[in-house]
């Protein structure tokens, strides 16, 4: 996990030097960050399992997520006011100039923050090292083996089979929401002018991701009392409902109360599909192989949305 991260942050970093003459090296780095981003993931997700008890995964999940979405807004915030006030930060030029410079700088900001606050799960996750064992070169090249074997043992666990069958299905619609939301409010809302439109759309983006948190918090009560999956089919349901009402939104307000409902259910859902997951898998030592199935298999769905979105 160490070695995604840094791979990440690094090549965020790296990415303050993208630019026409240096189009290649900048989606080099930008292949490397979605490798270390979502590879580090798999092996964060695949810690649960192994630091909180089975009554515990809601709970430890909903705060994780509740503390990503806080992260996540506080650093945003400050990079958009550097982005719209970069002289009162110190850098100089035009106004076009500024901006520009500024955003970049956003990239070194973001790997940075990546860097210092993964020190904290560094030092308290535990290890797992085991004295004598060498790390094999077939590691990197027989991934797919190891998908293959955990789908072998999923396929004779009825319940969790059904349960990644119906993720798979609510994941896409979720993520389908999630890619094409910015392009909706930009096209499909009565903005006044550019201003606003661009205003709006910053606005709606803080609300989404402070509501989120709210939402993982209370998913995560209400699972206690009604169980993961009658929560999630719930959520599901509000999550049609949502769609449904964005074809007749047009307006701002209407916009942002949008905004916050998406916020809310997707907190949610996030939040107990890892949790939900975690219970159901078989007894195992590596979780990291089920949870890299997991999450491969999302993004699978996450790449068709982007074809579907495209055309």
């Amino acid at each position: 996990m160490r070695f995604f991260c840094i791979l990440g942050a690094l090549s965020c970093i790296g990415l303050y030097w993208f630019s026409l003459e240096n189009i290649y090296w900048g989606l080099t780095f930008y292949f490397l960050g979605v490798i270390g981003f979502w590879s580090s993931i798999v092996f964060y997700n695949s810690y649960l399992p192994d630091i909180a008890l089975p009554h515990q995964y809601d709970t430890i999940s909903a705060r994780g997520f509740i503390m990503g979405y806080i992260g996540g807004v506080v650093l945003l915030i400050f990079n958009l006011a550097m982005v719209m006030y970069p002289t009162f930060f110190g850098i100089q030029g035009d106004e076009i100039q500024a901006t520009v410079k500024a955003m970049k700088v956003s990239f070194i900001t973001v790997g940075i923050w990546w860097i210092v606050f993964s020190q904290y799960s560094f030092y308290y996750l535990p290890s797992f090292k085991k004295k004598g064992r060498k790390i094999k070169t077939s590691v990197i090249f027989d991934g797919h083996k190891e998908l293959l074997g955990v789908w072998k043992i999923l396929k004779q666990t009825q319940e969790l089979k059904g349960f990644l069958f119906a993720f798979f299905i609510y994941s896409m619609g979720v993520q389908t929401v999630m890619l094409v939301a910015t392009y909706f409010g930009e096209q499909e809302i009565l903005w006044k002018d550019n201003q606003q439109r661009t205003l709006g759309l910053i606005i709606s983006i803080l609300i989404i991701q402070l509501v989120a948190a709210l939402g993982a918090k209370l998913t995560a009560i209400a699972s206690k009392k009604f169980g993961n999956l009658l929560v999630l089919i719930v959520l599901n349901l509000i999550w049609i409902a949502i769609c449904l009402i964005a074809y007749q939104v047009y307006l701002p307000t209407h916009f942002y109360a949008t905004a916050g409902l998406v916020g809310l259910v997707m907190g949610g859902i996030q939040t107990l599909s890892r949790s939900t997951y975690s219970k159901l898998l078989p007894e195992t030592q590596d979780t990291t192989s089920f949870f890299s199935f997991f999450d491969v298999s999302e993004n699978r769905y996450r790449h068709r949305d982007a074809f579907l979105r495209n055309h």
